[in-house]
């Protein structure tokens, strides 16, 4: 990242700011939930967002009031920046009562319509169908806010994405499509699984604009997702943006990740850590001072801990709740 006055594509210190402490949040809330896994205090399927946190921090600073958001089972990052209390989530993980989804959803099935984000979801790509969905619906109820649908490069593959792209683009759905594209989806190379590997052009069978972006730079992220937005609320109809990035942890926490080398995980949290990179334009700028650094992740770091007491404190749900919520 430069360091002039206003930085990246007119991204200004005070959005920096804000960018680096969604993204230390998410990081360090994650960290935690890895660490509570371990010691068995959350179990099921877990799947980490470190190393991609430039992306939801870079999109969510231009979530509106009547937005909604929806995303697949790597969704912790996803539901924080919504506004759900990093608490509720960790609940949610360990199982507990009090968790987003009562406990009974665990980390794949996170929900908080209230805010906007309708998950959370385990079947891969079913997302992009209920986001377009939701797209839909806003639009035939006549309201002002746009849909912002994530799904991975494993799931871009799945054929009922190219039947939604049709429809967004047909019907001009308030949708933005974003691509997060780590490279390895569950575990295989994207080069040995998709034909096309520029994932911004796969809406363009159905005339669906599309960009690719630096997912590692939160400046590039906010300034292609503020365009995108902007667009579509203009009424331009979908957008796709593939946003490259790179996890650092393995597909999920049973994964051992043996596909690729120490070495290029290694290299990629040297050169291209999406924090590092951000703290290093904001301290060579002179838009921060380390004791500032030092108290925003003081202050996240509390939070975290307090969230994962109170998780570990909270009963669990009763024998009888084990049938309700059930649609049948």
């Amino acid at each position: 990242m430069k360091s002039d006055g206003q930085g990246k594509a007119g991204f200004t210190p005070e959005q920096a700011k804000a960018a680096y402490h969604t993204m230390l949040l998410v990081r360090r809330f994650e960290e935690k939930v890895a660490q509570m896994y371990g010691l068995g205090l959350i179990g099921g399927y877990c799947h980490l967002y470190i190393g991609q946190e430039a992306i939801i921090a870079g999109v969510a600073a231009h979530y509106h009031d009547g937005d909604q958001m929806i995303t697949g089972y790597r969704d912790h990052a996803h539901a924080l920046a919504c506004g759900v209390d990093p608490r509720r989530v960790l609940a949610e993980l360990a199982g507990r009562r009090n968790g987003l989804s009562k406990g009974k959803g665990g980390s794949m099935h996170l929900f908080a319509p209230q805010l906007g984000f309708f998950g959370g979801h385990g079947i891969v790509g079913a997302q992009v169908s209920l986001g377009t969905g939701l797209a839909f619906a806003m639009q035939h109820q006549k309201k002002n806010g746009v849909v912002i649908c994530f799904f991975g490069d494993g799931a871009a593959n799945q054929g009922q994405v190219y039947e939604c792209f049709n429809m967004a683009q047909l019907w001009r759905l308030p949708i933005l499509y974003i691509i997060e594209n780590n490279r390895y989806a569950m575990g295989t190379p994207v080069m040995r699984a998709s034909a096309v590997t520029d994932f911004s052009r796969r809406g363009t069978a159905f005339d669906v604009p599309g960009a690719r972006v630096d997912g590692m730079d939160v400046a590039a992220v906010h300034a292609a997702t503020g365009a995108a937005l902007a667009a579509i609320r203009a009424g331009g109809g979908p957008r796709i943006l593939e946003m490259q990035t790179y996890r650092y942890r393995g597909h999920s926490m049973a994964d051992p990740a043996k596909y690729r080398s120490a070495e290029e995980v290694q290299k990629m949290r040297e050169t291209q850590d999406p924090i590092d990179q951000l703290r290093d334009w904001l301290l060579q700028g002179g838009h921060i001072s380390e004791s500032e650094l030092r108290a925003i992740e003081t202050g996240v770091r509390a939070r975290i801990s307090e969230a994962a007491e109170y998780a570990a404190h909270q009963p669990e749900p009763d024998a009888a709740e084990l049938m309700t919520d059930v649609l049948a």
